[in-house]
């Protein structure tokens, strides 16, 4: 029975949970976009005034079928912004990492897919380090959580190593008091387990924390929903919910204790950050969002929402 469990069952329940936010990512009967919100905290966001939200949606991708796009990461070089997010590709089923460009954060164009694997990508975290632009992604299809740099930003990437072994969903990870921190969700049954890991280096190694999993059992906090942001000394953390329906609305938390050995956080607010919209392309939920801090009371954020999608699929 054991031997059973392992070469059958498991392998299944694996497929199961990590195939199961596909529900509410259906190709055939929702659809998901990509908006800009601003606000003067990350607790009073609202659409960007000047952005035509969605301002990136699966008709703009021209270099692959989609059927949506997901999961936006942004981050500025020079005078221009450059966002990353997932792009489903209709015909392989599987996600690709799409790039856009835009100059004032609020209206964008579409460029290319710029990394596509024999594996799904979605979540794609960049950030800047020592000169150069990295990125780690959702690939919990290959067994591990991957780093990729830009040798030729921001069209080329290349591996450069496995971080963490095992199957993990939407890492997402920091820096703070001179350590690595990373987030990542991989309940055995549903969305409702987060794990966390530190290391001195980028490159490892990595250990969990004595504290992790930091939630466990509870659906609306643990899987992340976005950059972890640190400003001022704080520590943000955005979790997607995903009860009573995947990716409705997403929590912020403020990270009150980090260190190896000790770890609490407490509710931003007691409304969610963002929320589905009720009406238009944010209409059902909203699970995604990536803050920017451009100003002393002013932030920009990348978002993402869903509604049906009412056009047939072939």
């Amino acid at each position: 029975m054991n031997q059973f469990f392992r070469q059958v069952l498991f392998p299944f329940l694996i497929l199961a949970v990590f195939l199961s936010p596909a529900v509410a990512e259906d190709p055939d009967r929702y659809c998901w976009a990509i908006g800009i919100y601003q606000g003067t905290s990350p607790t009073t966001l609202a659409p960007a005034p000047g952005a035509v939200n969605p301002v990136l949606t699966a008709a703009q991708v021209t270099d692959a079928p989609a059927a949506f796009v997901a999961d936006p990461f942004m981050i500025r070089q020079g005078s221009t912004w450059f966002m990353f997010f997932e792009v489903f590709n209709r015909d392989t089923r599987q996600g690709d990492i799409g790039l856009a460009t835009s100059a004032d954060g609020l209206a964008w164009t579409y460029e290319r897919i710029v990394l596509d694997e024999p594996f799904s990508l979605a979540f794609p975290c960049v950030f800047p380090w020592a000169g150069r632009v990295y990125m780690i992604a959702e690939t919990w299809q290959a067994g591990a959580i991957r780093l990729y740099e830009a040798v030729d930003f921001p069209i080329k990437w290349q591996f450069v190593s496995e971080l963490i072994q095992g199957h993990y969903v939407d890492p997402t990870l920091f820096r703070h008091n001179g350590r690595w921190w990373l987030f990542a969700e991989n309940g055995p049954i549903a969305n409702d387990t987060l794990r966390l890991f530190f290391a001195d280096k980028l490159l490892g190694p990595w250990t969990e924390h004595r504290l992790s999993p930091v939630v466990k059992g509870d659906e609306n906090i643990a899987r992340p929903g976005g950059r972890v942001v640190v400003v001022d000394g704080q520590i943000l953390r955005f979790a997607q919910d995903d009860t009573p329906i995947y990716g409705n609305q997403v929590w912020g938390f403020r990270v009150t204790a980090l260190t190896p050995r000790r770890y609490e956080e407490k509710r931003l607010a007691k409304r969610p950050i963002i929320t589905g919209s009720g009406t238009g392309w944010n209409r059902l939920g909203m699970h995604h969002i990536d803050l920017h801090r451009t100003g002393k009371n002013l932030w920009i954020a990348c978002v993402d929402g869903f509604t049906e999608a009412f056009e047939p699929r072939p």
